[in-house]
C-alpha cells in the first residue's frame, strides 16, 4: 500500500499540481507512513486545517514518510554555534527536476541562460540545496561561461563583460553579502543581465532590508529590479520574486498565513501571520511546515516575507526583515 500511493503520488504531483486531490493523499500517506509527523497530527487530535509540522524539527530528527536510506542529505548553512537543519533526500534527481520545473515556470529552461553563481559561504560549506540546484541548472546551460565564482571578483567581472559583448543571456545568481561585496569592487552597467539575490548575510555585513539591499544594488549595477529567490533546507520548492520583494510560489508550493499565537487559524488575504507551506515536492518527508517567518499571503497566492518570529534563530537563508 505505501509503494502503491508513494508512485501514484509521484505520477500526481508533476502531472496535477496542487489539487485538493493530490493534496489530501499526500497528507494521508505522511500521517500514516511518517511517524514523527503521524504521532504530531494524532497528539493534535482532529483539526479544520492540515497540521503544519515546525521547521525546527528538522535539527532534532530525522524525518521520513516511509523507509528507505538517504541518498544524500542538505545542510542549513546557520551561523557559528547554532544547530543547522538536516534534509534527508531519498532521490536526489526528485528535488533537481522539480526545482528546474519551477525555475522555468518563471525564466524559461535553465538552457536558456548563462548562469553565473556567487555563493562563496554555500560552496565552502558542502551539502547545501542550493549549490546542487544551481550546479544541476549550470549543468543544463548550453552556454561555457555558466559556472560558480568562490571569491574570484575579477574573472566574474570579465566573464560579465564578455557575456554582454556577446548578447548572451546571463543570470547573476548570488548570496546577498557577496553581491553587496563585489557590487562595491565593481560597479559596472549590468543593464539586460538578470541578477537573483538568494538571501543571507552570514554575520559578514550589517543587517539590512530587502529593499535596501535591492536599491543599492540598482543603482551599483545600473538595472531597474534586482530579483529573488526564496528556498530554505527544508524545502524542495522554491518561490521567486521577478523584481520587488512578492514572491510568487513555483506550482509544487502553496503559502498558507496564519495567526501568530494560533498555528490552526488562518488570517484573511493581506493579513500579517506566521507562514506555513504545503510542499508537494517534498514527498519523502513532510509537505506540511510551518516556518518561523512572518509576512502576508495575497489573494492571487503571492506572498511578502516581513521578519522573523522572536523565537526564531536566525537562518543562512533569510536574514534579511522588512
Amino acid at each position: 500500500m505505501q509503494t502503491l500511493l508513494r508512485n501514484e503520488l509521484l505520477a500526481m504531483i508533476p502531472d496535477q499540481g496542487l489539487t485538493d486531490e493530490v493534496v489530501r493523499k499526500l497528507f494521508f500517506y505522511q500521517r500514516e507512513n511518517n511517524l514523527l509527523y503521524g504521532r504530531f497530527v494524532e497528539l493534535l487530535g482532529e483539526k479544520k486545517m492540515y497540521p503544519f509540522l515546525p521547521v525546527s524539527f528538522f535539527k532534532s530528527h530525522e524525518i521520513r514518510s516511509g523507509n528507505w536510506s538517504a541518498e544524500t542529505w542538505f545542510e542549513s548553512s546557520g551561523t557559528t554555534g547554532q544547530t543547522s537543519s538536516i534534509h534527508l533526500v531519498r532521490d536526489l534527481n526528485w528535488y533537481l527536476t522539480n526545482a528546474e520545473r519551477g525555475f522555468s515556470g518563471f525564466y524559461g529552461h535553465s538552457r536558456e541562460w548563462c548562469i553565473l553563481g556567487l555563493l562563496p559561504s554555500y560552496l565552502e560549506r558542502g551539502h547545501s540545496s542550493l549549490v546542487a540546484m544551481v550546479n544541476y541548472m549550470t549543468e543544463l546551460s548550453v552556454y561555457p561561461e555558466s559556472g560558480f565564482f568562490l571569491d574570484d571578483f575579477e574573472r566574474l567581472r570579465d566573464t560579465l563583460v564578455r557575456c554582454q559583448n556577446a548578447g548572451v543571456p546571463v543570470l547573476l545568481l548570488g548570496v546577498t553579502y557577496a553581491l553587496l561585496d563585489f557590487a562595491e569592487r565593481y560597479p559596472m552597467n549590468l543593464q539586460g543581465v538578470t541578477i537573483m539575490e538568494t538571501g543571507g548575510m552570514k554575520g559578514r555585513r550589517k543587517e539590512m532590508t530587502r529593499t535596501e539591499v535591492h536599491q543599492v544594488l540598482m543603482e551599483a549595477f545600473g538595472v531597474d529590479c534586482i530579483h529573488s529567490e526564496y528556498g530554505m533546507t527544508e524545502l524542495f520548492s522554491q518561490a521567486y520574486a521577478r523584481g520587488g520583494t512578492i514572491f510568487a510560489p513555483s506550482d509544487t508550493m502553496k503559502v498558507v498565513a496564519t495567526e501568530i499565537n494560533d498555528p490552526f487559524c488562518a488570517v484573511n488575504p493581506g493579513k500579517t501571520g506566521v507562514l506555513n507551506i504545503i510542499d508537494l515536492a517534498n514527498l519523502d518527508t513532510v509537505s506540511f511546515i510551518q516556518t518561523e517567518d512572518i509576512g502576508r499571503v495575497h489573494p492571487d497566492g503571492t506572498f511578502e516575507v516581513l521578519g522573523r518570529l522572536d523565537t526564531a534563530e536566525l537562518r543562512g537563508c533569510n536574514l534579511m526583515v522588512e
